[in-house]
């Protein structure tokens, strides 16, 4: 191949006919150029690559590149977040709504010679709420290797057999399994990639896309209550569970319209010859979130706050009929709860855009506190109307604790490392959530009252609130450090670049000599 020099052409009419081939460096190939004129890395032969071609961007569409397309803010977009929407509907309305499906369970079930009937009945439904966090960080790695779409088609085909096979049970047991793991398990595969999937076509407007796609949950946590107390009345809790199964049907048609725009590691790692080869296993586990400190106390301190967090979800509507009778509206305790808490999910989502940093924790400590707090006052409303105050304010603080983890997930570990950040952190609430319910309905069965479990169920909250408190501090503390790494990293390296100048001067002065001498 010709030198560099030779292969110049003349350029415009001013250019020269020819160009003088003049002795230069080695040849250096120039880089094969696709899409336009960009550089794709890898894509030309063998051969050290011109430096200006080396600090080309990268191309989203060249293949191997590992930047992702700009999101197209819109489109195709809409329909994938309202699919979304569904998804968060139809799998929190149905844990949220499990109170109603509680009482059912324990009159169709129930003996007056089992002594732990309501322990027994709460297994299932904290089962059912803990498994759709234990799954998370499994989840995540899914998704990375094989994509939303697959991922949440079969998620959302397990939970459907989960759930239809939950209708033909005739005693509690086989419900720890349909329900609790199998349903529940299929919930969370359908669930996460509706969260990652919304990255892939919105940037600007993903705030505003969030926020619609979590109140989906509060929408059908308003409505669900009195369908299911409609149904069960009508046709019985087996027929219930058959016409919630729809649902799912539907949220197995919605997981076909998550169209990635982003490739998965199956993608990048087989290309177009169909061959797939696991990436390394610290890319599929990423554990490093866990040296940073500031996540450390953050992942450990809200499951610490959450032993208590899904007792009244479970077990309000028991404590309102032994409380009131028979005759007083529970469910609107639950719509109390969901249209307060997509309320607090837009106010607060707001108000933590207008303060800087991990100072986000705060709105979580304030969350932590007033929910522990209304914990411990529900034993304590001999009115039903006070009742309802309770779960006001509970509802708001629970919309403010949900909406800003993610956005303090990204302050604490970056964007790089969130998703699996997120998922190691559900997966950590899942202990607490799945352990809570049945120990407030253990201490029912023994005392026959709701009353101290409520009260024990409001300081995990409050412990919780106080260990997050330590978190802006010492993330401040990390930044100061990190910001001093860069200096001394710019130190070394011009201290490289002088001792490398010395040398290349040493070795040209007897080059020169050399060449004098002839």
């Amino acid at each position: 191949m010709a030198p560099v020099s030779e292969q110049l052409e003349p350029q415009g009419a001013g250019g020269d006919a020819a160009a003088t081939p003049v002795p230069g460096p080695p040849a250096v190939e120039e880089p094969r150029r696709e899409n336009g004129g960009e550089w794709c890395p890898g894509s030309g032969e063998s051969g050290a690559q011109p430096r200006a071609a080396e600090e080309a961007p990268r191309s989203p569409d060249c293949p191997g590149s590992s930047e992702a397309p700009e999101p197209p803010e819109g489109g195709w977009g809409w329909v994938v977040m309202l699919a979304a929407m569904w998804c968060n509907g139809a799998v929190f309305g149905i844990q949220n709504s499990c109170g109603v499906l509680f009482v059912s369970m324990l009159r169709l079930f129930g003996s007056s010679e089992d002594k732990q009937l309501v322990f027994k009945t709460a297994w299932v439904s904290s089962l059912s709420m803990g498994m759709v966090f234990f799954c998370s960080p499994i989840v995540s790695i899914f998704t990375d290797l094989f994509g939303c779409r697959k991922v949440a088609v079969i998620g959302a085909a397990v939970g459907l057999v989960g759930l239809l096979s939950s209708s033909f049970v005739s005693t509690i047991d086989p419900l720890y399994f349909t329900y609790g793991i199998l349903f529940a398990c299929g919930c969370s595969f359908a669930y996460q990639p509706s969260l990652v999937i919304l990255g892939h076509y919105f940037k600007k407007r993903l705030g505003l896309v969030n926020g619609i796609v979590t109140a989906g949950s509060s929408l059908f946590t308003v409505s669900l209550p009195f369908l299911l107390r409609v149904l069960i009345d009508s046709v019985d809790l087996y027929n219930t569970l058959r016409v919630l199964c729809i649902l799912m049907f539907v949220l197995f048609l919605a997981g076909f319209t998550y169209k990635p725009l982003i490739p998965n590691a199956k993608d990048k790692e087989g290309g177009k010859k169909g061959k797939f080869k696991l990436p390394p296993m610290k890319k599929i586990c990423n554990f490093s979130v866990f040296k940073v400190l500031s996540y450390r106390i953050w992942a450990f301190g809200i499951p610490a706050a959450l032993f208590g967090y899904f007792v009244p979800y479970v077990h309000l509507m028991n404590h309102v009929k032994d409380r009131f009778g028979d005759t007083a509206p529970e469910e609107v305790l639950l719509l109390c709860l969901g249209i307060t808490s997509g309320v607090g999910r837009l106010i607060f989502g707001r108000v933590a855009d207008y303060i800087p940093g991990a100072k986000k924790i705060y709105l979580q400590v304030a969350s932590f506190f007033f929910i522990g707090l209304m914990s411990m006052m529900i034993p304590l409303c001999n009115v039903f109307g006070a009742l309802v105050a309770v779960c006001l304010f509970m509802g708001l603080f629970d919309g403010c604790f949900i909406c800003i983890m993610a956005p303090i997930a990204f302050e604490l570990v970056g964007a790089q490392d969130v998703s699996q950040a997120i998922g190691f952190l559900l997966g950590l609430m899942s202990v607490p959530m799945t352990v809570g319910p049945p120990i407030a309905g253990l201490l029912r069965d023994k005392l026959g009252t709701y009353d101290l479990a409520f009260y024990l169920a409001g300081v995990p909250p409050l412990i919780g609130g106080a260990i997050l408190c330590f978190i802006p501090w010492v993330h401040e503390r990390q930044k100061l450090k990190e910001r001093a790494k860069p200096v001394d990293g710019e130190t070394t390296e011009k201290m490289l670049e002088h001792e490398s100048t010395l040398v290349s001067d040493t070795t040209e002065k007897p080059v020169k000599e050399l060449d004098s001498g002839f």
